[in-house]
């Protein structure tokens, strides 16, 4: 354990001398959270919108008139040749079409049709903002037919209750989960770069001749690198994502501190093993880049596990990223205890056993070649 905590201080002499890595931790606990936060909307803001309005009745004012920021932008009208031209020119993601007499045809109970053209190569805007707008439109019609702005003809009265988020603000999840994709990230890179960086700097052969095991020199890597993850991690939680951005932790830092050392051992050593496959910096990047791509876009951080195929979903058990992202989201979002992440530490600590066993195989075949 003495040499296991003097490598580890070698460690992090090492990664102080870097600044280049140095700012990398800054800058990926820091700024990148908050600009994918902010910056990568999944609510619809400011969506353009147009109208073609050949019936100008009162009926099209009230419904154009319901089309309000903050969701859509003024609604603007065109004429009816341009409605191609100006959708094949991206100016706008809705049209909406009136065609005459709609407003007589409504209530003579005729049914007209009411076109709604969407942009959808914007996919998560046009679907939710089609949503709203088929809200508007019924809501400013029920209105309209009934005479009344308050009546509303529906035989019941739905209540909807969004748990954990009650505002739907993509903000509070791109934030969390921006930090549990950064540890994944770094926890591969920065131990990987230690290793190479021993190589390119003729340290390697140091620890060769030093009364030291393979064992000793990962763990020391390990302990090392996973300390200054778990520090900027937690900075990251306090400090930009309670503080600045204003998302709420529900649950116990300590818990899940816990659970991220466990799935450092797996995950740090992943990014040792990559590194014994490879001479340089430019090759390990070349061999993480698809590795960490699918254990993020795969992991549930950014779309529901149960959204990928089921053959997909029993391949990914294999991952640790998906049981931590599992265990991150309950406790960070959920305020669960131990009494519900408790599996996932388990798996994880199983997962970690394997990958720290199988990368310490491939370690000491490295060190003795």
């Amino acid at each position: 354990m003495n040499n296991v905590y003097r490598l580890g201080l070698k460690e992090l002499r090492s990664l102080r001398a870097d600044p280049v890595l140095l700012l990398l931790v800054a800058y990926i606990f820091s700024f990148a959270v908050y600009a994918v936060a902010t910056g990568a909307k999944l609510e619809v803001i400011n969506a353009s919108v147009a109208y073609v309005d050949l019936d100008q009745s009162e009926l099209t004012g009230r419904i154009v008139g319901a089309i309000l920021p903050p969701e859509f932008e003024a609604p603007q009208r065109i004429s009816a040749s341009d409605v191609d031209r100006l959708m094949n020119n991206g100016d706008y993601v809705f049209v909406l079409s009136f065609p005459p007499r709609f407003e007589a045809d409504v209530l003579a109970g005729l049914q007209p049709t009411l076109q709604l053209n969407v942009d959808a190569t914007a996919m998560v805007q046009a679907g939710n903002g089609t949503v709203f707008l088929q809200e508007i439109i019924t809501s400013e019609i029920m209105k309209f037919v009934a005479g009344d702005d308050t009546s509303s003809s529906l035989p019941i009265d739905l209540i909807v209750t969004a748990q954990f988020n009650p505002n739907l603000q993509s903000t509070w999840f791109s934030s969390v989960m921006q930090v549990i994709n950064n540890i994944t990230i770094l926890s591969v890179l920065l131990t990987g770069a230690a290793l190479i960086r021993e190589r390119e700097h003729g340290t390697i052969e140091h620890l060769l001749v030093m009364p030291v095991t393979p064992s000793e020199i990962m763990l020391a890597k390990i302990w090392a690198n996973g300390l200054t993850i778990i520090i900027g991690a937690v900075l990251s939680l306090w400090l930009v994502v309670q503080g600045i951005l204003g998302v709420p932790v529900a649950g116990s830092t300590t818990l899940f501190v816990a659970g991220t050392v466990i799935y450092l051992v797996s995950v740090t050593g992943l990014g040792i093993l990559l590194a014994a496959f490879t001479t340089s910096m430019p090759q390990f990047g070349l061999l993480a880049l698809p590795i960490l791509v699918v254990m993020n876009l795969l992991s549930g951080s950014t779309t529901p596990i149960e959204s990928i195929p089921g053959w997909l979903q029993n391949v990914m058990q294999i991952s640790p990223s998906t049981h931590f992202v599992a265990f991150s989201q309950a406790i960070l979002y959920r305020g669960a205890g131990l009494q519900t992440v408790w599996l996932d530490m388990v798996v994880m600590t199983g997962l970690g056993i394997a990958f720290f066993a199988i990368a310490l195989l491939r370690f000491r075949q490295t060190m003795a070649a």
